[in-house]
This record gives structure tokens, sequence and C-alpha cells, in this order.
């Protein structure tokens, strides 16, 4: 058909086709368009391995890049473990996780409860999946969750009193991969570990220094805290956690192995680009109903120049399945599907390196205890409020006996 209707054109001419010269005249206008959608979506992972029997544990697994990365590797027959906020009888969760059972073809896809804005409950997962003999299988661990204050916002805490922002992307997973270090260093040497950070180009306006900040509980803060500026906290908790990434890989390759085997962990840092996620779209609109309005009206734009979800997880799909990742010394630094080299000197430097994890372990012991306290005076109170409830209820049940 096309074939017909080009011969005509060429014989008789363009006069000859219903709209041919407005079908000429706008057709560079939509190649146009086509390529740069092409070039901001980025590149397409071509990696394959198989999958089947990795046990890979995912935290941000339920939206965003971190769904897409999750339906890509239970598509291809590995078993997910989900670290998750909501209680496991939460009927979203519930139905999300049988749905994509369903579209994976996978059962094999299960969740945990984990707060990872609270320290006690990443403590008490990961203490538990390590206490357990012998080692259980982990093949994986993809660390997607990610928060940002929208532009203006005002800083809100976790319960243990940190800044979200540097809670949630930094700390938590600091604190999540401390406990689960033994759990990675156990696994047998013929094991391809690998353990996947997110980060983002915001990396670049970070600022490290001035961690020794104290808040008015007098405990070790993160950077900003005080004077709160969203987009430098967050740039801050991105640069942190690439510091930590390679401090972390130092951490597991000096670890002499019982069986005199080189240590088969891999970190892997990820930088997705630029991609339509509710994290995206939350500080694009400022979190506000007029911004939500803003966003809708410009919504072509923020199409064209931003990544799907799907495509913003093909890195993350490279960087799991590529099979030259599982070899070498780690710390690699992956963006749009290829190597890459991070423009931050400070991330390969040692003595910062020591000095952000003795401080971030200084800052969790304190906030721990300070929890623990917490807890236990809570403890304490319900007992003594049930007490006073149980012996309520017995001098009613005396009158009413006396009464009678």
């Amino acid at each position: 058909m096309p074939v017909n209707i080009l011969a005509q054109a060429f014989s008789e001419g363009l006069d000859s086709i219903p709209l041919g010269w407005t079908v000429v005249k706008v057709a560079p206008f939509f190649a146009v368009l086509y390529l740069l959608k092409w070039f901001f979506n980025g590149a397409t992972n071509g990696s394959e391995r198989n999958m089947h029997s990795k046990v890979i544990m995912v935290t941000g697994g339920t939206a965003g890049i971190g769904a897409e990365v999750v339906k890509g590797l239970a598509s291809r027959g590995a078993q997910i473990v989900l670290l998750v906020r909501q209680p496991l009888s939460d009927p979203f969760l519930v139905d999300y996780i049988e749905d994509l059972r369903t579209q994976a073809g996978n059962e094999l896809i299960t969740a945990e409860n984990v707060d990872l804005e609270s320290l006690h409950s990443i403590r008490r997962f990961a203490t538990k999946w390590v206490d357990n003999a012998p080692p259980r299988r982990l093949d994986m661990i993809v660390l997607c969750a990610n928060t940002m204050t929208p532009p203006g916002g005002k800083a809100t805490m976790t319960e243990d009193g940190l800044e979200s922002t540097w809670g949630l992307n930094y700390v938590a997973n600091f604190h999540l991969l401390s406990i689960l270090s033994p759990a990675l260093r156990a696994q047998p040497p013929d094991r391809d570990v690998r353990i996947i950070f997110s980060t983002c180009a915001a990396y670049v306006g970070g600022k490290l220094p001035g961690m020794d900040t104290k808040s008015k509980k007098g405990t070790t803060v993160e950077p900003g805290q005080l004077d709160f500026a969203p987009s430098a906290v967050y740039a801050t908790s991105k640069l942190a956690l690439m510091t930590f990434a390679v401090a972390f890989q130092k951490h597991l390759t000096n670890y002499a192995r019982p069986d005199k085997k080189p240590m088969n962990a891999r970190v892997i840092i990820v930088d997705p680009g630029w991609t339509r996620t509710p994290g995206m779209r939350r500080y694009l609109t400022f979190g506000s109903l007029w911004g939500l309005a803003i966003y809708l009206i410009t919504w072509p734009l923020w199409w064209l120049v931003l990544k799907s979800g799907d495509q913003g997880a093909q890195t993350f799909l490279y960087a799991a399945m590529e099979q030259q990742w599982g070899r070498g010394d780690g710390g690699y630094f992956l963006k749009e599907c290829r190597r890459s080299i991070w423009t931050r000197k400070e991330i390969d430097d040692e003595v910062l390196q020591k000095k952000l994890w003795e401080s971030s372990e200084k800052t969790i012991e304190i906030l721990e205890k300070e929890s623990a306290k917490r807890r236990a005076a809570e403890k304490k109170q319900k007992e003594k409020s049930e007490g006073k409830s149980t012996a309520k209820a017995a001098n009613g049940e005396a009158k009413q006996a006396k009464g009678k």
C-alpha cells in the first residue's frame, strides 16, 4: 500500500493524493519528536541472564522505577522479597503482589514488613534474616527506595528524629546493609552476589562536611537539618550513599572467607536518569494542588524529556543481568547501560569514607538507645494503663456482686 501511494505521488504529483501536502509538512515535526523521545528515553538493556532460583531483596519495589525493576526480574523467574512499609495484610499490598504474580507468571514473590524510616524496624528484620542456620540464600539486594521533600517544603522527621530524606536515602541503607553484611559474606563462593544502589545526578551538588551538627535532642544529625534546603539535603544524601557504597565494597572485599576463596559480592551504583516517578511528580508539583494543575497542563513536555518507569529501570536490569558486573573488583558506576565515572573525587577518599562510616554508626547507636528507652517507657505506660483498667473493672464487678 505505501509503495502504491509513493508511486502515485511520483507519477501524478502530491496533488493527486488526499492531504498529500499536509502530510509532507507535518511529517518532519513528528520525525523530530520521535528522535527527541528516542534520545531522552536513553539506552535499553540488551543483556539477559537466567534469574531462576535467584533470591532478590528489593526496597521501594511497589512504585516508580522499583516496581518496573521487580516486574523485569520476576518475569525472568527470580524469587523476589519486597521490603514494604505496609502491614502484610494490607489489601493494596495483597492485590499488588497477586497481580504481579499473575503478570510475571511467578509465584515466588513475597513481602516483609520493614519501615525504612524506623531504625528499630530495620534491625528487627535484618537481624531475623541473619540469625538463620544455614545462612539464607541472598543473591542480590536492589535499593530503590527514595524520597525528597518538594521545593519550599518543610522538613519532616522519621520516628528516630532524622530528617526524612537523609534518613531514608542514606541512613536506612547504611543500617540495613551493615546488619545484612554477614549474610552477604556467607554466600557460597560460586554464587554471583550483587548489591545495587540507586543514585541520581544530583549527587554532584552534595556536601558531606558538617556532619557533627547537634540536634535539639543532642544527637548527631544529617547535614542541612538545622538550615533546611530540600535539594541540598537530597544531593548530600546521594553523595553520602555513593561514598558508603564504595566503602562497603572495600568492607566486603577485605573480609577473609573461611574457605579462602575471593569475595564474590560486588557493589554496583546505578543512575537511572530523570524518570516520571511519583517522587519526581511530587517534586515538580511542589507537593501542591496548584502545582499539580500546572504539571497536567505541561505534561506533554514532561512526557518528552522524562523517561517512563520502564525506561528508568533499564540500567537496573542491566546491572542485575550483565555478566561482566559479576566479575572484577566491584564498585561499578553505571549510567545508560554502560560504565561511567563519578565526578566527585570525595567518593574515593578513604579518610572521608571512614569518617562517614564512623559518624553513621555513632548516630545510629545513639538513636537506637533513645528509641529503646522510648519503647520501654511506652510499654510501661501501657501496662500501667491496662492495670488501672483491670482494677477498675474488678472493682465494678465487686460492687455489682455486693449489690446483689
